[in-house]
């Protein structure tokens, strides 16, 4: 059985043997317990077989506990020194002493604190207490000795008070951004008549702000205070828009159960009949068969050994090697139609830097060593005639001994009970759910935005409301109309209901930074991210990524250099290291009962009990360069692919970066370098299909002579005859269809493409696989599945042809700054940044796309083993199940409440 340790954070996932253990009560609070119960149980059964099982997901951020980061974690950002005059720091440690200085100045303002609380009690002492100081010297000797005590007495309380004056003005002259008490220029805010800032700062962390602004209304009484210790709270700000009565909760419970109960019946019906294979094996009645159940403890997840999809509850297990096998792996075994999965080997070749931009590659002597197409050979593995199923072959990882057992994980008849529960709720309310009219174009274009020009199509527009108009429930009811239709959804302004909350990238790894310990903040000096252009890691200094990405940066040919960071930061504690910034972006989600990561209603990722290891569904920002032009090669672009969830992606922020004239004339050189390459490219493989012995036979120089020889210049006259008639009209199309888009303010370029549209989407890219690059520049050699494999991103030119040979055309269009965009769940789509881009994303799970989380599920699961997509990360049948749980419980706690 395959158990293991959820690493999203590292994107790995790996097995590691574990014993099986016998099912034994944990007591609560005792974080040793399961560790002494392993250990025990390795000493009881020390020459036991075991397989590839579990591991253990830790509660918290591994290189937060154990103050190290791991290989893909140890990402980060370079922070700016805070110097007079703004000046930044040419090195890390200089950068660094602001943030320890930071650091003292915070520890040294709480023991200013607490020094303040002591003497406050110490004033409120009894008056008999005697006191060291002396009386003042202009006092008469004959006063008597209580006198002299009431002088003494008084005098000190009066010495104590002035020294906590002195304090309190020193604390009030402090900026409390930079913590600093010897800034002369500093604005006192007239509001909470506490807090200054010192103009310094109010220059570099709120550009935005004029020193009227901030004497006015500081930033620390908006709420959006940027400093390293508001930026570590939570809770300052409310979250949520709007409240939800007793009635509107009864129809989004009654909603939910309606359109989960189809799902939950067919889990039971797959268990059901699983049940009944079992009993005609043991030749009893269904009722009579006893399941054991198998250990599994609520911080571990199991998964098939052959698919690797996620189980849970019913599955075989092999009482040897502890085999575990899914109940879709087992109909696929009775049906002989399962699938090897072997693993598929092949690896792009580094041609060189020369290469990439458009020249010759590097002689094939000095090309590494790659393996392509190298595939396991397929193992037969049947079920036997009473309808059991033998432990898989060692070639598929079992011991191929002993016959799989059914286990359980859940307890007997849970699910079939849940479902008799959710009908019977479901018949005893009788609640009304609301229907609206879908009124889109009665409304005026003001909520609508042309994304298509499909002929005879009556969704080229997209529902496109501003944040301000949707805070009413017809609102969310005419989002679902449309969210129902598979249709993707954008919604303007929604940073507009935020307060205001800086989401520059200095900022954002300023607060990383100082969540963190200084070890590992010293280790963030540099940052991994993904050249565009070459498709690989490149490790960067932190302070000139945040340059290239507020003034661009290029290669020395002077083609632009696009980077960007994907899932940052490279955690899934998200909320733990940003909570000021997770609490913001909550705030700005419009139609929160669907996408709250923390307690939407309609959001089925929330619904898991608080001991069950979830999912990673985000937050998550993504960092990156951009450019208006599209380049055609390195473009900062999230390829082609498809989600397994629904998703909101909010821009928070972007930086435009000009070109030179100089860079622009030497970007159309090398385009047309580029252009050139793809033909000669074209041309051998033309002349390979037709002569492969010559052309194969022959070495890298005499190729290229054979090329030649072969005549490129009669292709390109050949292709201009052909298409002389069409291409001024296709040329003029795409390029008023760039500029329209280029015209607009947008900082993002989307393509998003419709479902029924995914089998014309797939044949287009495998026949046209080959025109396009991945890694290293090099051309798609081989396309495991067009959309998963995340290797295409479609030109102006490629959407054209699309269009053209199979009538295919996407929803295109920009998203401008503060605008959230919605992405159904099985939707392909891809995205080219016109400008510098911050996002945040979140992932969700809406009841209308659950068949497509199926859907995809059952897509993945039939990838080959080291696929990138392979692995269930979502866990959807899980999520119904529990997802029914809680709502008929909150179901009958509304109820009830009614009644009472």
């Amino acid at each position: 059985m395959v158990i293991k340790r959820m690493r999203e954070m590292q994107g790995l996932s790996w097995p590691v043997r574990k014993q099986r253990m016998p099912r034994v009560p944990r007591p609560e609070n005792n974080e040793h317990t399961a560790e002494k119960v392993r250990d025990k149980h390795k000493e009881s059964f020390p020459d036991r077989k075991i397989s590839s099982k579990r591991r253990e997901l830790t509660e918290t951020a591994e290189f937060l506990e154990d103050k190290r980061v791991p290989k893909k974690q140890r990402s980060a950002l370079k922070v700016r020194d805070t110097f007079e005059d703004g000046a930044i720091a040419d090195q890390w440690e200089e950068e660094m002493s602001v943030f320890m200085k930071m650091k003292s100045h915070r520890r040294r303002r709480n023991s200013d604190s607490k020094v303040t609380e002591r003497i406050s009690e110490q004033e409120t002492c009894d008056s008999t207490v005697t006191y060291s100081c002396s009386p003042p010297s202009s006092r008469s000797s004959s006063n008597s000795s209580a006198s002299t005590l009431k002088s003494d007495s008084s005098t000190g309380c009066r010495g104590r008070k002035r020294n906590v004056k002195v304090q309190n003005e020193s604390e009030c002259s402090k900026c409390h951004q930079c913590m600093r008490a010897e800034r002369k220029n500093v604005v006192p805010c007239t509001n909470c008549k506490d807090k200054v800032y010192c103009l310094h700062c109010i220059r570099q962390w709120y550009p935005q702000l004029s020193e009227e602004v901030v004497r006015r209304k500081c930033p620390f009484c908006c709420r959006n205070c940027n400093c390293s210790i508001c930026l570590h709270l939570s809770g300052l700000i409310k979250t949520s828009k709007r409240e939800i009565t007793h009635h509107e909760k009864v129809q989004h419970l009654h909603y939910l159960i309606e359109s989960l109960l189809p799902f939950l019946k067919q889990i039971c019906e797959v268990q059901r009949q699983e049940i009944e294979i079992e009993a005609k094996i043991q030749g009893i009645h269904p009722a009579a068969v006893e399941i054991p159940q198998t250990l599994c403890f609520s911080d571990e997840r199991i998964y098939c050994n052959h698919c690797a999809t996620s189980i849970v509850d019913l599955h075989r297990s092999c009482p040897k090697c502890s085999y575990e096998l899914c109940l879709s792996c087992c109909q696929e075994i009775r049906q002989r139609c399962l699938l090897g999965r072997a693993e598929i080997k092949f690896q792009y070749v580094n041609r060189g830097s020369d290469y990439m931009h458009g020249g010759d590659p590097l002689t094939e002597s000095c090309l590494p060593e790659t393996y392509e197409d190298n595939v396991e050979a397929l193992v037969q593995w049947n079920d036997n005639e009473d309808g059991s199923i033998t432990c898989a072959p060692t070639e598929l990882g079992g011991c191929g001994d002993c016959v799989l057992g059914l286990r359980r994980i859940l307890p007997v008849d849970w699910i079939s009970d849940l479902e008799v529960k959710a009908k019977n709720l479901f018949g005893e309310c009788n609640t009304q759910i609301r229907s609206l009219t879908c009124k889109c174009s009665e409304s005026g274009t003001s909520m609508l935005r042309r994304a298509a020009s499909r002929e005879g199509s009556n969704d080229n527009y997209l529902y496109c409301p501003a944040s301000k108009e949707i805070l009413q429930e017809e609102e969310l009811l005419h989002f679902r109309k449309h969210w129902l239709k598979g249709e993707p959804i954008i919604v303007r302004d929604v940073l507009e209901n935020t307060s205001g909350l800086s989401w520059e990238p200095l900022v954002i790894w300023r607060a990383l930074c100082e969540n963190v310990d200084s070890s590992t903040s010293s280790s963030m000096s540099e940052v991994k991210a993904i050249d565009c252009l070459a498709g690989c890691e490149v490790e960067i200094n932190t302070r000139q990524f945040f340059e290239g990405y507020m003034e661009g940066r290029r290669y020395q040919n002077f083609w632009p250099e696009m980077l960007k960071l994907k899932d940052w930061p490279p955690s899934d504690r998200f909320e733990d290291l940003l909570p000021r910034h997770c609490d913001e972006f909550i705030c700005a989600l419009p139609f929160q009962e669907y996408c709250d990561p923390r307690a939407g209603i309609l959001n089925l990722a929330v619904k898991f009990p608080q001991d069950v290891l979830k999912p990673d569904m985000g937050p998550k920002t993504y960092i990156a360069y951009g450019l208006a032009e599209e380049l055609g090669r390195g473009d900062s672009v999230t390829k082609l692919h498809c989600d397994m969830s629904d998703a909101v992606n909010i821009l928070t922020h972007t930086a435009e970066v000009t070109l030179t004239k100089e860079q622009q004339s030497a970007i159309e050189i090398l385009k047309r370098k580029h252009k050139g390459q793809d033909e000669r490219e074209c041309l051998e493989r033309q002349e390979v299909q037709k002569h492969p012995a010559e052309v194969l036979g022959a070495g890298s120089i005499d190729r290229k002579e054979w090329m030649n020889v072969s005549g490129i210049s009669s292709l390109q006259e050949q292709e201009a005859s052909e298409n002389t008639s069409h291409q001024e009209q296709d040329a003029s199309e795409s390029t008023s269809q760039q500029e329209q888009f280029l015209e607009e303010t947008g900082d993002a370029l989307w393509d998003i493409f419709r479902r029924e549209d995914i089998p014309e989407l797939e044949e287009y890219l495998k026949k046209h696989s080959k025109e396009f690059r991945h890694t290293y520049c090099t051309p798609v050699k081989q396309v495991i599945h067009p959309i998963h494999d995340q290797s295409f991103y479609l030109t102006v030119e490629h959407k054209r042809k699309l269009k053209a040979e199979f009538g295919v055309e996407p929803w295109t269009f920009t998203q401008r700054l503060g605008e959230a965009v919605f992405i159904p769940a099985g939707c392909p789509h891809q995205v080219r940044n016109l400008k510098s881009c911050t996002k945040v994303a979140a992932d969700f799970v809406s009841p209308e796309n659950i068949h497509e989380c199926l859907r995809l599920t059952e897509e993945f699961r039939k990838l080959p083993k080291n696929h990138r997509a392979r692995e269930d990360k979502l866990e959807i049948k899980k999520m119904i199940i529990y997802a029914v749980e809680e709502a008929i419980r909150d179901l009958q706690h509304v109820m009830n409440f009614q009644i009472d």
